[in-house]
């Protein structure tokens, strides 16, 4: 057998039970492929199934406030998905009539959809031609053939392209597609790899050269940047015991675009009590301060993909009500980054 009949005969023994392998429905294909986008099938199912459940349909989708999106993805990072989520539904429903291009050409124009989602959409839903390249992809390729080629370089990047479709089982394309994606997430995974029952083996290169640990080739990231984040907390409780706190909306074009986070002072380095006193009255003039305190005594790192976020917070008592103030309450209704979403949890508001 060639190597994408292995691979078939492979998946139609081995494959997951999916939702969305159940369905030829565009929305829903596209949906789980947004989601699955540098998150592993554990954790993004809860998510599909609540995007399924919330917005069964892509015009559901499309007339939902952004928020009630955010909200729903919270806790995926990478909120710039969700937001040209909520974009493109929108744009198929206006200007599609709320049916989904069946083309891989078409898919490209739409807003997040790039050569990967478009191939994996065109090929599953319309049975086009289209070889799917994804992480799990580049990796059973490289160590099937024993490639050295960066997976992220200009040229590392088209000769995968090529040589995957070159490789394309063009009876069934569908099955095929998933079939290599399936293999390299649960046989040919990043680390310990099921070389012993195989059945590519007899003529994988990397198993036959000792290469698994090393292969794929990745070019390294950008070196890492540290920030240092203090959030302020304010807090007031009235005679009836109810507390208030406040939230601002992250705007422009930087992390977390559009969610909500308590008042926050960056700095250049780590501060302490009284370099958060000092400040404090400029950043929250409309609070009438009584107390200061460090909640978390170890600095929070929140990891993203190029910078880590060395985090404190700072609990504000004021002893008069907040201007806005946001009734604890009611703080879980507001899409925040998942750092926010733990300390919240912590703290037990």
């Amino acid at each position: 057998m060639s190597f994408s009949e292995k691979l078939l005969t492979w998946y139609s023994h081995n494959k997951r039970k999916l939702p969305w392998r159940n369905t030829k429905d565009p929305y829903k294909i596209w949906l789980s492929e947004i989601i699955l986008q540098q998150t592993r099938v554990i954790q993004g199912m809860p998510y599909y199934e609540r995007f399924i459940q919330a917005f069964p349909t892509v015009q559901d989708l499309a007339s939902a406030n952004e928020e009630t999106v955010l909200k729903l993805w919270q806790g995926l990072g990478y909120y710039s998905r969700a937001r040209n989520l909520h974009a493109t539904a929108k744009i198929v429903v206006n200007d599609f009539d709320g049916v989904f291009p069946d083309t891989y050409k078409d898919l490209l124009k739409l807003k997040g959809i790039g050569d990967y989602t478009a191939s994996a959409i065109s090929s599953i839903c319309f049975n086009e031609p289209h070889a799917v390249v994804d992480g799990n992809v580049y990796r059973v390729l490289a160590r099937f053939y024993g490639i050295d080629l960066p997976i992220n370089s200009t040229e590392g990047i088209k000769y995968y392209k090529e040589l995957a479709q070159n490789l394309l089982y063009t009876g069934n394309v569908r099955d095929y597609n998933q079939a290599i994606m399936e293999f390299g997430a649960i046989q040919c995974t990043p680390k310990n790899p099921n070389c012993m029952y195989c059945p590519l083996n007899d003529k994988c290169v990397a198993l036959k050269e000792g290469k698994e640990a090393v292969l794929p080739v990745k070019l390294k990231k950008s070196k890492v940047k540290d920030r240092y984040f203090n959030y302020l907390v304010p807090l007031y409780t009235d005679d009836s015991g109810k507390t208030t706190t406040l939230l601002n909306q992250r705007l422009g074009k930087g992390i977390w675009q559009n969610l909500w986070e308590f008042p926050l002072l960056e700095s250049q380095h780590e501060i302490h009590l009284n370099d958060v006193e000092a400040q404090i009255q400029t950043l929250l003039p409309q609070v009438n301060t009584q107390d200061v305190s460090l909640y978390n005594t170890k600095t929070v790192i929140h990891k993203l993909s190029h910078q880590h976020l060395n985090t404190k917070f700072w609990i504000v008592e004021s002893c008069s009500p907040l201007i806005k103030g946001i009734s604890t309450f009611e703080i879980d209704k507001y899409p925040v980054p998942v750092l926010i979403a733990d300390f919240m949890k912590t703290f037990k508001f």
